[in-house]
Order: C-alpha cells, then structure tokens, then sequence
C-alpha cells in the first residue's frame, strides 16, 4: 500500500524526517519496504507564457506556439489543442530531461524548429493525464521554477501491511499508527454537507435479503451531477498512491477508499430499473459482465447487488457494466456497505478477481464507519461534480456492533513481554490506540478495542498491541529459563539420528506405498489372529494387490530386494521410515510408527587380501546395536524368545531395552524367501519407534581413562549347546562386580573332541580397578568365583589342554 506524506500531515502532526518515521512504522509492525521521493526534479521545468498560436504548415494535428520562457521568447511545436493565448504553462527547455527519461533537444519537427516542449501532466510524472497539456492559474511570471508555483514535492511511503491490519490500509489509519507512535491526537476528515429539499426515500429502496452476508448496507444520492475531469490535486494524489484517475465520481469513491478505507461504489441512478436495489444471492450456473469487460460465472454463493430487474454488481469486488459511471451520468447512488469478509474472500477466489475493495472487504472493514465514509463521498461529489444531495441517506443496520470487553492481567503482559510495566502506563499506551481502558483491580484491566480494529478479540491482541505502542527495538532480548540436562530426543530428531546412524553403515533409503495386497500375511506365515492380518481395507483400491493398509514394512523390503534381484543388484542395504495400520475396535485404525531394514548378499568380495563373506546374523545384530547406542540406549538384551512368524526359528531374536520389548532382528524363513522369490539369505530388523522414543536420550557421559593397569585372565568352558552366550557374559560381570571392566568371547567351538550337543566357549575377561593396582591374589580370588557361578549355573566343565 502506497501512502503520501503530505497527506497524512493533513489528519496528524509529522515532526520527523521521512526515514525516520520508515523506521518507526516498521518497528510498529507497518513495515516501510521502501520510501520514493515524488517531485523533487520539477525546478528543472519553467513557467512559460503562450503568447501566439500559429497552424503548423506541414500538419493539421501540430501548431506553433510562441512562448515567453522568461528570458527570451520561443517557438514550440505542440500537438495539444486544449490551450489558448494567454494561457500559462510548465515548458521544458532543451537539456532537461522528462520522467521517462527524455532528453529534451532543439529539433525540427516536419521542417518547424521547436526550441522545447510544453508539457502533458504525465510527461511530468504527475498523473497518468496526456490529454493536453497542463494548464496553470494566470497572472504567473514567466520563466519561473515550476516548483515555485506548485508545491509538489512529496515522500510515499510503500507499506507491507499484515493481514491482519485492515485498519491501516487508509490513510487516517496509519495517521493514527503515527499518532499513537509520537503520542498526538489525530484530526478526522470534513464532512459539512448541505442537504437538498428531496427526501431519499422518495427517490431509492433498499432491501437486504441476505443479512448474514451483508450486515450494514448504506446508500446516499447526488442529482444533476457533471461528470468530468477531477481537479488536479485529487488526480495527483490518486496517481502518487497507485490509483489511475478516471472521473470525478468514481476519483471521488477511490479517494475515500484510500482516506478512510471504506470501500463504495457509484451507480448511474437513473439505469437502476426501479430505482431500488436488492441484495441477495446469485442463481447457480449465473453469468455477469464485469467493468473489465469479462463475464464470470457465479454460484449460489456468491453474493450480488441487484435493481429491480437484474445483478449490478458482485458485492463487494466489482461493478457491472451495465450501470457504469459514464459522461451521460446525470446521478448517482454511493453505495457503502459492510459484507461478511469469508464470503467476498470465497468468492473472490472462485471468480478469480481480486480488488482494491475485495481486499479490505475479506480482511474486514470497519461496519461502524460505513455512514461516515457515505457522507463524506456525498459532501466531495457535490463540491467538485456539482448537483444536489438527497435529503437524508438509507442505513440498513439491523444487528448494531457490540463491542468486546477483554480483561488483560497486567502481571501476564509483563510476564510474556519480558518487561515490567505499571498498569497506569499500560492504559496510557492504549489509550493512545484509540482504546477505551478502565481499571478494574490492582493488575487487571478491562478493555474495550475500537470497532476499526477488528484484529483484536482476545487478552494476547492487547498484549501485542503493548509491544507494539512500547517499541520491539526497545524490548530487551533476554536468555529464558531452561534446564541443562539432557531430555528425551523425539519426533524428527530421533529420526534423522536413526537415518544418519543408517546412511553412515552404507544404508539406503527406501519408500514404498502405503497399500500392500492382503496375501502378504499368507507368505509372511501370519496366524489367523495376528496383527499381521487386522487389514484395513480401502473403499476404492487400485487393484487388488494394493487393496489393504500395510500392517508391516516387511512386505515393501522384500518386494525392493526382488525388484533388485532381477535387476542383477543382490548386495544390498535398505531401510524404510513409516507407519503401519492395525485395525482395531474404534473406527480409525491405529497407528504404529516402525523402522524396518534389511540386508542380503556379500559383506565384502573376494580380494588379494581378503576372503569373500557374505552377511549374516551378527552382521544385523551389529546393525541394532548401533542403532541402539545412537540414541543412547545402551545394555540392550538379545533374546531367543516367541518366534515372530516371517523368520527363522534358528537366527532370531527379540530386542529387550530397560525392560521393555522394542524391536526383532533375525533371518527371513525359507517360506518368505520363496514367497519372494529371492535366492539367496536375507536379515532383517524391525525397531518400534514409539517404544524406543521414550527410552532415548541425548545425554552422553564422559569417563576418565583409567590410569590403573588391566589384568586379564582367559576362560575355556564347555557348556550346553541350549546355554546363550549373552548369559555367560552376564554372569561373569555380574559376580566379578566392579572389578570386571569387560568381557568378551573371542571363540566358539564345536566338533571333535565334544559331544554335538555342547559347544565349547573361549572367554576373556579384563580385570581393573579405578582405585589402585590389582594383585594377582585379588585377580585369581575373583576369577575362581566367577568360574565356580558358571559351572553351578550352566553345569559347564573347564575345557582341558
């Protein structure tokens, strides 16, 4: 929104330079995005005197105009025809230059010198007017700076308004910003209107048969109107602000719309078949022609200004054709009216029009200000078109605005803003706004916000508006209270740890659809009533191997491996992030958030310097374990524990963290592979994101290095092939307590020498205290125990030789 300086000095009083009320509107929340200098060139130009005019010899559209510049007489030839002897006008002499960047020159125009231009208001960047040039007041002298005579130097202001702050697009409106900034009261337009003998309700009729969609609804009439040009400071400031001048009526309901930001609308009163209008709804499937000459089909939505025989205007976004302001026009019905803001917003978009009006319509103007708009556009038309204004206006307010009563706590403001304020000056910075404010405990206020406000209905508009009167800049930043400690990780962080950790062991990404086919179950080896099969089926599939909700991520791992397989790629890394869908009694489904991941083929080939491995059990195991350890969950169990179907019953295990069941790992059974039809082994991992969210954590703890050596002592046991070795190592820390610093079982054993239903471990532990140098005495007295746990627990002998 473009605004004039020397306009708003009309309704307040600006003491600052130009970019410092920029800064002070923007620190308000009226953001200045930039700020142009209007006429400041226009010394360049003299007044020049029109002395004769000839007929130009070799045209009948040119004639030669000789013209006192002053300090010598000159011969111009101008194409204009709208001046006579005598007249005085602004003359550009050669070496300057017009707005558009013209270099005026002596030339000669069809074998005429012309030694300068007489200027069209546009030419000048004044208004958008080329139809003649510009003609001055008389009694001038001649050779005179243009800028002496007509003071036009101006600033306008381009201000980005939120859209929240209708009550800024007019001029008075940010008159009052300005107002309330600098702590100065504000001058309201004019309105002195002369009242003709008529009463309008003898002339007009309105009737509202929509009062939901247009609230208020006013009308004033002018007869005997001229219309013509408007007188050039209006056209001047309409140009400055971004508005093409085009009649005096309609120059006038644009300018109120700019001054006050009520938009109106002029009807040519006597086209008014019945000279009533009706407002109601459009009929479905209706057509009508808009001023811009294009016809838009309508709905039974969309709201309409209609006479007694046919639509006139869409309420709210533009008129019709066919009652237009034209030259003809001899009077005229304003409209100003109040409609509801959702529906102009609606059905500005279903028709593809925005406007001006529409603008402040669908933001919500204010309803209490409709009559005074009104009067004001009546007081203007009949000053500058001339006519007569009918006795009284038509005001249609059936439901008058009750105004909301807000209590604030000052204590909160302060609290939210950081500040501390008294409730004295609270009341004056609202007052300022326009804000009627009482009182009413020792902290607490109650506030009743001007109807032009419309943005504010609650406790926290007031508090914004608070820091707003007060200044952001002046608000000082402040650090807010927080504990240092480390707190769960959840939602995307958690996430994209989990990706990372994945991406850097050599994972790729994949996603798949959503929709499996229900005989996933079946090759999966589902039960009749496992989750697995709690489908939720869709109304409308695309087929029927899309016609289900997936219950698991395992069908869209297995189905990528196949898909690769035929393509030749069968060493791969892949995983999958989403949801999965179990039917249950309510009526949406629940939702469970599921990390799945599998790998398939070689480890690494066959080299020079290594054997060719091809990944298995452990190799997925490491998988979950790093996972594991990236979130900060660490002494997670590995439990051979309720066959899940879809894997082996030999390579499988169920993941255990702080008692709580949260993932399976495992190879994928030869009924799935087969399913699948892929030909070689295949691991996967399932992760339950939703009972690992809760257990994760950011918080990472540091250790000393231990500056006391190790002792270190071996184990070589035979123990039952049924015997985990998890169990074992548990053990050993458990009974060696805080002297055991790890264990780990470096070989495992089966065959000659040992009855196949044993298997022979190799186990070393590391002994270490952060106190002191371990003895050999106090080594070998614990390492006896822990031997001794062993063998009475698993029945296990010590492996001999």
């Amino acid at each position: 929104m473009k605004v004039s300086l020397n306009w708003l000095k009309e309704f307040v009083d600006i003491d600052m330079p130009p970019d410092k009320l920029g800064d002070a509107l923007t620190m308000a929340g009226l953001e200045v995005e930039d700020i142009e200098r209007k006429g400041q060139k226009l010394n360049e130009f003299v007044v020049g005197k029109i002395l004769d005019i000839k007929p130009h010899s070799n045209s009948d559209r040119l004639s030669v105009c000789e013209v006192d510049a002053g300090a010598k007489t000159l011969s111009v030839v101008c194409g204009a025809n709208n001046m006579k002897i005598g007249d005085f006008s602004p003359l550009a002499l050669p070496g300057t230059k017009l707005a558009d960047g013209t270099k005026i020159r002596e030339s000669r125009i069809r074998g005429v010198a012309s030694q300068g231009v007489l200027l069209a208001e546009d030419e000048m960047g004044l208004t958008n007017d080329h139809t003649g040039i510009m003609i001055l007041k008389n009694d001038l002298r001649p050779g005179r700076p243009f800028s002496d005579v007509m003071d036009l130097e101006d600033w306008i202001f381009d201000i980005n308004l939120t859209p929240n702050r209708v009550d800024c697009s007019s001029i008075v409106g940010v008159a009052r910003e300005i107002g309330a900034l600098t702590k100065k009261k504000i001058r309201m337009p004019e309105i002195n209107i002369t009242w003709g003998d008529r009463p309008i309700n003898d002339l007009a009729s309105i009737t509202v048969l929509d009062s939901t969609g247009c609230p208020r609804y006013s009308a004033g009439l002018v007869e005997n109107v001229n219309i013509a040009q408007s007188p050039f400071w209006m056209r001047y400031r309409l140009h400055s602000c971004g508005i093409r001048p085009i009649s005096n009526v309609v120059d006038i309901t644009n300018y109120i719309l700019l001054e006050l930001g009520q938009p109106l609308h002029a009807f040519d009163y006597h086209i008014l078949s019945g000279k009533k209008i009706v407002v109601k709804r459009a009929e479905k499937g209706q057509s009508f022609t808009t001023l811009d000459n294009q016809i838009r089909e309508l709905d039974d939505s969309t709201l309409m200004i209609c006479d007694g025989e046919q639509a006139v205007a869409i309420a709210g976004i533009m008129g019709g054709l066919n009652s237009e302001i034209t030259e003809k026009t001899r009077s005229v019905l304003i409209e100003s009216a109040y409609f509801n803001p959702t529906m102009i917003r609606r059905s500005s978009k279903k028709i593809s029009l925005s406007t001006e009006a529409s603008y402040r319509f669908e933001r919500g103007i204010d309803i209490e200000g409709v009559d005074t708009a009104l009067k004001r556009s009546l007081m203007l038309i009949s000053q500058i078109a001339g006519g007569e204004i009918a006795n009284g206006i038509i005001d249609l307010y059936p439901e008058p605005w009750k105004p909301p009563k807000i209590l604030l706590d000052v204590n909160k403001a302060n609290t939210i803003l950081g500040i501390y304020t008294r409730p004295k000056e609270v009341s004056d910075h609202l007052s300022y706004l326009d804000m009627d404010v009482k009182i009413t405990e020792k902290e607490k206020l109650e506030i009743i916000p001007p109807s032009y406000r419309v943005d504010i209905a609650r406790d926290a508009d007031i508090i914004e508006e608070i820091a707003r009167s007060i200044g952001y800049d002046k608000i000082p930043a402040t650090v807010p209270h927080i504990s240092s400690r480390a707190d769960i990780i959840s939602g995307s962080a958690l996430k994209n740890r989990i990706k990372d950790c994945l991406v850097s062991m050599g994972f790729n990404e994949i996603i798949t659809y959503s929709f499996i086919s229900p005989k996933s179950a079946d090759i999966l080896g589902a039960e009749e009533n496992s989750d697995l099969r709690s489908f939720v089926k869709l109304l409308n599939p695309l087929s029927q191997d899309q016609s289900v909700m997936r219950t698991s991520l395992l069908p869209g791992l297995f189905s990528t491996a196949r898909l690769n397989s035929i393509r030749g790629h069968n060493d791969l890394r892949i995983f999958e992030w989403g949801k999965v869908y179990i039917k249950g009694e309510d009526e949406l489904p629940d939702e469970k958030l599921v990390l799945a991941a599998l790998i398939t083929g070689m480890e690494n080939p066959k080299n020079w310097c290594q054997a060719a491995r091809e990944m298995d059990f452990f190799d997925i195991k490491g998988v979950a374990e790093n996972i594991l350890e990236a979130i900060g969950i660490h002494n997670s169990e590995f439990q051979k524990t309720d066959l899940k179907p879809a894997y082996d019953n030999n390579e499988y295990a169920r993941i255990s963290s702080s008692g709580t069941v949260t993932g399976i790992i495992g190879k994928a059974s030869k009924k799935v592979l087969e399913g699948y039809e892929i030909n070689q082994n295949a691991y996967v991992l399932e992760l339950d994101i939703d009972a690992l969210s809760p257990l994760s954590k950011w918080e990472k703890t540091f250790k000393p290095l231990n500056k006391f050596p190790a002792v270190k002592r071996d184990i070589s046991i035979i123990i039952d092939q049924s015997v985990e070795s998890a169990y074992i190592v548990n053990l050993a820390k458990q009974k060696g307590r805080n002297l055991v610093e790890s264990v780990d079982i470096f070989d495992v054993y089966q065959g000659k020498g040992i009855d196949s239903r044993e298997k022979a471990l190799a186990i070393r532990i590391s002994y270490r205290s952060d106190k002191r140098t371990l003895t050999d005495k106090e080594v070998n007295r614990v390492h006896d125990e822990i031997i001794k746990e062993i063998r009475r627990k698993t029945g296990g002998r010590l492996r001999e030789g």
